[in-house]
């Protein structure tokens, strides 16, 4: 509790910027379908946050060792609310894209400020009680986002200095906080495609995770538009989904821990292909199914994919020793925001062509896909030795830049061999 404490103004400022930045991404959606912006243009906002989100990634540890943790939390947390508020200046969708790589560049620097200044201060004694305090802070943010959604106009001048004011707060926690910033060590050495050396089946399973929660974060409020959902029922369509990722985190966690990882990514893929080929039916029509069953079909979404990622990634740490562990989750999220760069792009032509449900074909290919794949390594590559079920940050390919040595003394095995 004392840590936690010690801790509250990294956690405020991690519950602002996920209140900030989650209410931009659909929030954009919304006012681009207002505007007249094409699907496609709408998927580019979403691509241009992601790629900037991973430019942060890579580029954040230079302005970190030149100000320290809390300037450099300032600047990026001051250079999202300048994206944030420059969107009523020009309502353009190639404005808007440049500003949103400006936006994800900004808050991938604030996140992983955050998520290395945990890091620094857990042990393994609290590191699990401490990172699921973190996810509870930062889901309720994302809850929060989508609330505040409700009560915005869209395209206006005066939502967007909401966003922005809200984006403002998560400042002034860090800023005033008397906390010891963390050391910095040598930079550590890239290896974005580490991950899949070791495991070719986890790697493939982030960018399905990037794939797909980016498609319906960033482009699902179109589908929410389409089967006629107003702006207070698209921002609850949004909660509920989140709602249920967070509810799949304990089940999936034991599931992984008790079972075969690739048996549990199976049955999840399975579940989510067939969601999301029910959401193509044309039973998905407000007129026909009312709007529970829309809210419904969102939570069950949340359920089946939001666990996707944290089951990889566990299937992927059975493979490496501790001292490649952040190596590994580093190559992780690079290849998570791969996925979630493109897929938007293509989630918003496929809208475009044949229609708002359509963008499931998408998500569910990708799991069918992943299905597949995963039948394939699981004939092909007995199962090992595994780790405990476990999550990982977000902005890993930072933090391994900034908290990991240049040389490591420990072993790890080899693996080029692809184990999983």
């Amino acid at each position: 509790m004392r840590l936690l404490i010690s801790l509250s103004a990294l956690l405020l400022s991690t519950l602002f910027v996920q209140m900030g930045i989650g209410s931009l991404r659909p929030f954009d959606a919304i006012s681009g379908q207002a505007l007249g912006f094409t699907s496609v243009e709408i998927g580019f906002l979403a691509s241009g946050h992601f790629a900037g989100f991973l430019l942060g990634c890579i580029f954040s540890p230079y302005l970190v060792r030149r100000a320290g943790h809390s300037r450099a939390f300032a600047v990026m947390a001051g250079a999202a609310v300048i994206s944030i508020i420059a969107h009523p200046i020009l309502p353009d969708a190639m404005f808007w894209t440049a500003i949103r790589v400006l936006s994800g560049f900004s808050v991938a620097g604030c996140y992983t400020l955050i998520e290395s200044w945990l890091q620094a201060k857990i042990s393994n004694e609290n590191r699990g009680r401490l990172f699921s305090a973190y996810r509870i802070v930062d889901m309720s943010g994302q809850i929060m986002a989508n609330a505040i959604i409700a009560t915005l106009t869209p395209a206006s001048y005066i939502s967007y200095n909401i966003i922005g004011i809200v984006m403002c707060f998560a400042i002034l926690p860090l800023a005033l906080t008397q906390s010891k910033e963390p050391e910095l060590p040598e930079t550590a050495r890239y290896e974005p495609f580490f991950a899949y050396r070791v495991s070719p089946l986890a790697a493939f399973g982030v960018i399905v995770a990037g794939l797909s929660t980016a498609t319906f974060g960033s482009v699902g409020p179109i589908f929410a538009i389409a089967v006629g959902l107003d702006l207070s029922q698209i921002a609850l369509f949004l909660v509920v989904s989140v709602i249920g990722g967070m509810i799949s985190q304990v089940p999936a966690g034991i599931l992984a821990d008790r079972l075969s990882r690739r048996s549990v990514l199976l049955v999840y893929s399975i579940m989510a292909s067939a969601l999301c080929l029910a959401m193509m039916l044309p039973i998905m029509d407000l007129r026909v199914m009312g709007i529970p069953l829309v809210y419904v079909m969102s939570f069950l979404f949340g359920l089946t994919t939001y666990p996707i990622y944290s089951i990889c990634a566990a299937h992927a740490s059975d493979f490496v020793e501790s001292d490649r562990m952040i190596s590994l989750s580093a190559s992780l999220i690079f290849l998570y925001a791969s996925g979630a760069i493109i897929s938007p792009l293509v989630a918003g032509w496929i809208i475009d062509r044949f229609g708002a449900p359509m963008m499931f074909s998408l998500i569910s290919a990708a799991h069918l896909s992943l299905m597949l794949y995963t039948v394939y390594r699981n004939f092909s590559r007995p199962a090992e030795a595994r780790r405990r079920y476990a999550y990982i940050p977000r902005t890993s390919l930072f933090i391994a830049s900034i908290l990991r040595p240049r040389r490591g003394n420990g072993k790890s095995r080899d693996p080029s061999s692809g184990n999983g």
